[in-house]
């Protein structure tokens, strides 16, 4: 369609009578509205007519014979209110009653009348109300239309008032002219105060304001003080003011009255006709219109009370009844008492006593712990402790590693029948109902969701000569540097070997080679193969041997000396060979030492004892309301004891050991080799973070940013972006340099030097350079890491 054809061809000229395709009735309207025009063009239907005789009849019935009005009137009105009988009705009486006459409005007053008459502010009481006597600022001139002076024009009350008033001012001496010629009437000389008898009181002049009133030749000029008169509303005689009310101290006795003043040269000034809003808030009749002579007296308000009350009749100024019968109440009992004072009892005697000893006493604000010098290392060899351990569970991930721990922990007594219950029942509501032994290590929420070990979790057990420390590393790939940080904690190694088939050769490929290579380079020498879950294979002795013939090649190469390797098969789920032997007829072909008695042949760790004191920071956590800050980690090197004052590297911020608690026992001392709690004072926590080094003041580490490694490639390296693990420490750093690859055997430089690239498997020293400093010195175990995979591990030197 051409919509630019059909818009130039419209014509609007003869839109209303071209009504060709439109509806009819919409047509109709367009001219009228009304019933009888829209009857007579046919607009009207069937059902419109049938509505509107029921309405006719219905509005006939309502308004009776008394009220005339034609059927096309009461027609016209149901249509127009749609057939609404109510409506038609009241609009028809409205018609039919007689229309009121117009009231007059004055001019000024309008539509404002009693707006303002229920106003809270016009109920002022009259002890409360004062009046302003507002003076014209401009006089009024003549009448409209010219002078009123005119010859043969009727000379008006108004002029004929302002010419008496001009001739009585000429008559006036002279000296009260010179009196009058300097004088101004402020607004504040006309504010005048009702007290509650309804009299006016005049208002004093401020401090250090003079009469305006020149005082006559003859004398010398004094000051006054200002006194104002009483004017009546509608009055131009001003109330004689009274001595006493105002006692004025300075006047004389012959001072002129203000009022009595004229001037003689300007004209009257009448006062201006009072507003509309004036007039309602002074509560003035609006009919009253004010007359020729009103119009030149000042207009009054009344305003709330300015001055202080009466006091005289101020009902509430005196005590109440209540309060005159509790005074005389307590008098009474004070009295009883002042005899009882006389003659102190044996418990106030006591109390006294008690008072006196309490404000005596005081706090020892010196809450800082005193050393006791102690010769530690003396200390521990005449300590006849146990023989300590602690051993870290690594392998692949669900190898069974906290299953055989929980139940490990479980036939050693350390977990109670009910506990385990417990566990048991929630690992059922959740569809795990085998992981019932794993829930004694994993406590965190999002492990038992997840079915995972996320962190390090301790827990201790003893023997009859050993108490060890279990350390359960996650075996997930995503939480290596956890494991990093339990197996630098770690004396020893038991690595869980999954046996089911397929399992084992899939670990071996995964965690299990890795965690072994991780515990290896940080000092572990000994290693304790738990083959678990031979029960799924029916405890087959050739599935054992198979294993044990890999794992034995690959830990042997991997640096562990054959003696340092123990296997034991095992079944953590049913407790088969962990503390007691296995029942079944299939596991009879295994006679060894079970798992509980390969853990006690461990020999005792080397403790560096003469070292200087080095605590790498595992944890920081609150200790409790009297250990607001307190951290846990291996002891590494040297002794330290209560009182001690030692330094936090990197930060070096000075601290003191305020408490001890090796294995969750408070102590006085503790010495390297062992997992302890320190409580420490006189430091913030934000000095302190997971990976800092505790140190003495005499001998604190070093803080580094470059520093060269030995290491053991694991993977291609190459000068390239790493992450450095230490424990918890974690720093992003880099490979700046390879400088030489050296022989496994006697460490010597071979081949030629600064490689290109170091193969997996060759030893290779190398320069590191990390971000920012960190406590660092030989010969301290790192791991370079990048992209998630272990790339090498090595020795500071």
């Amino acid at each position: 369609m051409d919509l630019d054809g059909e818009l130039d061809d419209f014509d609007g000229a003869d839109y209303e009578d071209d009504l060709d395709g439109v509806d009819e009735r919409r047509a109709f309207y367009l001219d009228s509205n009304d019933y009888a025009t829209l009857t007579n063009r046919g607009a009207v239907t069937t059902e419109d007519k049938a509505r509107l005789q029921k309405g006719l009849a219905g509005v006939r019935a309502v308004l009776g014979p008394s009220v005339l009005v034609s059927d096309k009137d009461i027609e016209d009105s149901l249509w127009h209110y749609y057939y609404d009988v109510e409506k038609t009705v009241n609009y028809l009486l409205q018609q039919q009653a007689p229309a009121e006459p117009k009231k007059s409005v004055k001019k000024g007053q309008g539509s404002l009348n009693g707006i303002f008459e229920d106003a809270p502010w016009l109920n002022i009481p009259l002890d409360r109300q004062g009046e302003i006597l507002i003076e014209p600022l401009y006089p009024r001139g003549g009448l409209l239309g010219g002078s009123s002076n005119q010859a043969g024009s009727k000379v008006s009350k108004l002029a004929a008032l302002a010419a008496a008033r001009k001739k009585k001012e000429n008559e006036k001496p002279k000296s009260v002219e010179s009196q009058q010629s300097n004088s101004s009437v402020a607004l504040l000389e006309r504010l005048t105060i009702k007290t509650q008898t309804g009299e006016s009181v005049p208002i004093e002049e401020p401090t250090g304001a003079k009469s305006e009133i020149s005082a006559p030749a003859h004398k010398a000029p004094t000051t006054h003080v200002r006194k104002y008169v009483k004017r009546r509303r509608g009055s131009s005689q001003a109330a004689p003011t009274s001595g006493s009310e105002t006692p004025d101290m300075t006047a004389p006795s012959t001072s002129p009255k203000r009022d009595a003043v004229e001037d003689p040269i300007s004209p009257p000034i009448p006062t201006a006709a009072p507003s509309m809003f004036a007039r309602v808030m002074v509560s003035q009749s609006r009919d009253t219109k004010p007359s020729l002579a009103e119009s030149f007296q000042p207009l009054t308000f009344s305003l709330p009370q300015v001055h202080k009350p009466d006091t005289k009749t101020d009902p509430f100024l005196g005590p109440s009844p209540d309060d005159v019968v509790t005074k005389a109440q307590n008098s009474s009992k004070g009295a009883k008492a002042a005899k009882k004072a006389a003659q102190p009892s044996k418990d106030d005697t006591a109390t006294n006593a008690l008072s006196r000893s309490v404000a005596d006493m005081t706090i020892d604000e010196g809450s800082k712990a005193r050393s006791k010098n102690l010769d530690v290392l003396a200390e521990f060899r005449k300590s006849e402790k146990k023989q300590a351990a602690s051993f870290v569970v690594i392998g692949h991930v669900d190898a069974g590693k906290s299953t055989l721990m929980g139940r490990l922990l479980y036939d050693l007594k350390v977990v109670d029948q009910r506990t385990l219950d417990k566990y048991r029942k929630e690992a059922e509501r959740m569809g795990k109902s085998s992981f019932a032994l794993a829930w004694v290590l994993d406590q965190g929420t999002e492990e038992r969701n997840r079915g995972v070990t996320i962190d390090i979790a301790m827990n201790k057990f003893e023997t009859t000569n050993t108490s060890f420390t279990v350390l359960d590393a996650p075996g997930h790939r995503d939480f290596i540097p956890n494991m990093i940080a339990g197996a630098s904690q770690a004396d020893f190694a038991v690595l869980v070997i999954d046996a089911s088939t397929g399992s084992f050769e899939s670990g071996l490929k995964g965690q299990t080679k890795e965690h072994t290579l991780l515990v290896r380079s940080m000092g572990v020498q000994r290693i304790v193969v738990a083959v678990n879950k031979l029960d799924t294979v029916q405890w087959s002795r050739e599935r054992f041997d198979e294993i044990t013939q890999q794992l034995s090649a690959f830990l042997t190469a991997a640096g562990f000396q054959p003696r340092n390797i123990a296997f034991v098969p095992c079944c953590g789920l049913t407790g088969d060979n962990v503390t007691k032997r296995a029942e079944d007829q299939q596991a009879s072909w295994y006679q060894g030492p079970i798992l509980i008695e390969q853990l006690e042949v461990s020999d005792p760790a080397t403790r560096a004892l003469d070292k200087p004191l080095r605590l790498s920071i595992a944890d920081i956590f609150r200790g409790g309301v009297q250990n607001p800050l307190s951290i846990s980690g291996r002891l590494e090197s040297g002794t330290l004891q209560v009182g001690d004052r030692t330094v936090v590297m990197p930060s070096n911020e000075a601290a003191t050991i305020k408490g001890v608690e090796v294995d969750s026992e408070p102590a006085d001392w503790a010495v390297a080799g062992q997992n302890v709690i320190l409580h420490l004072a006189d430091i913030e926590q934000k000095h302190l973070k997971p990976g800092d080094v505790i140190c003495t003041p005499s001998a604190p580490i070093k803080n580094i940013t470059s520093f060269t490694l030995k290491i053991l490639a694991f993977d291609h390296v190459t000068p390239m972006q790493i992450e450095v693990h230490r424990g918890r420490l974690h720093m992003p750093g880099r490979i700046t340099q390879l400088v030489a690859l050296l022989d496994k055997g006697t460490g010597a430089v071979v081949g030629k030097k600064k490689p290109r690239l170091v193969q997996p498997g060759a030893v290779a020293k190398i320069v590191v350079e990390v971000e920012s400093a960190v406590p660092l010195e030989a010969p301290s175990r790192v791991v370079l890491r990048a992209g998630g995979e272990t790339i090498a591990a090595g020795l500071v030197e």
